[in-house]
C-alpha cells in the first residue's frame, strides 16, 4: 500500500495551487526546473533521433522544458495515473499523453524513459516494481531522479546510493550514473542497457 493516497495527495495540491509546479508538489518552478536540467544533461545530445516516455508527466513540463531549449525527441510520450492531470498535460503540449498505472501495467517501449519526482511518494516496494517496469520498456536508459538520503518519512520516499545501486543490479543494468549536489537531499541516476 501506498503511504500516501497518490491521488489526492496532487489533487489537494492542484486544488490549492493550480497549474503550477506547486500544484504537483514541487517547492518552486526553479527546483522543478533543476531537477529536468540534470536529467536532459544524461540524454543524447540529439534527441530528434530518440523516443521518450515521461513516467509520471504531471502537467508534461518535462516536454515544455525541452521544447522550450529545441530539445524535443523523434516522438514523445507522457504517462500518469492521475486523470485530471493527463487531460491538462494532453491539452497543454497537444502530445499523447496516456492514464497508466506503472506499478500494474504493460508500457510501450520506448528509447528512454525519464521520472521527475513521481518515485517521491511510493513505498521500498512501489519504487523497485515502478523503476523495473520503466527500465524494462527502455531500450537505451530509464533517467531519474529521487529524493537522497537514508531519512524516514511518513510521506516521502528517499534512496541511497547502496540501495539503488541494489535495485539496478536486481535488474541487470548495465552501468549507473549518478549525479548529485545541484539540490540538497536530491539525486539524479541513470539506469543505462
Amino acid at each position: 500500500m501506498p503511504k500516501i493516497d497518490s491521488q489526492q495527495f496532487y489533487s489537494a495540491a492542484i486544488k490549492k495551487h493550480g497549474i503550477s509546479a506547486q500544484g504537483l508538489n514541487w517547492r518552486s518552478k526553479e527546483s522543478q526546473e533543476i531537477r529536468f536540467s540534470q536529467i536532459d544533461k544524461l540524454l543524447p545530445k540529439d534527441l530528434t533521433r530518440y523516443t521518450l516516455a515521461d513516467a509520471g508527466c504531471g502537467f508534461a513540463d518535462f516536454y515544455t522544458f525541452l521544447k522550450r531549449k529545441n530539445r524535443l525527441p523523434q516522438k514523445y510520450l507522457g504517462i500518469d495515473n492521475h486523470k485530471e492531470m493527463c487531460k491538462i498535460a494532453q491539452k497543454a503540449t497537444k502530445q499523447k499523453i496516456v492514464q497508466i498505472d506503472i506499478l500494474k501495467e504493460e508500457l510501450p517501449f520506448y528509447d528512454y524513459y525519464i521520472c521527475s519526482g513521481a518515485l517521491n511518494i511510493l513505498t521500498s516496494f512501489e519504487t523497485h516494481l515502478f523503476m523495473r517496469n520503466c527500465f524494462k520498456s527502455a531500450k537505451k536508459a530509464f533517467i531519474f531522479n529521487v529524493l537522497y538520503g537514508e531519512k524516514q518519512s511518513e510521506t516521502y520516499n528517499y534512496l541511497c546510493k547502496e540501495s539503488i545501486e541494489k535495485i539496478a543490479k536486481s535488474l541487470g543494468v548495465k552501468e549507473v550514473v549518478f549525479q548529485e549536489g545541484y539540490l540538497q537531499g536530491d539525486i539524479t541516476v541513470a539506469f543505462f542497457r
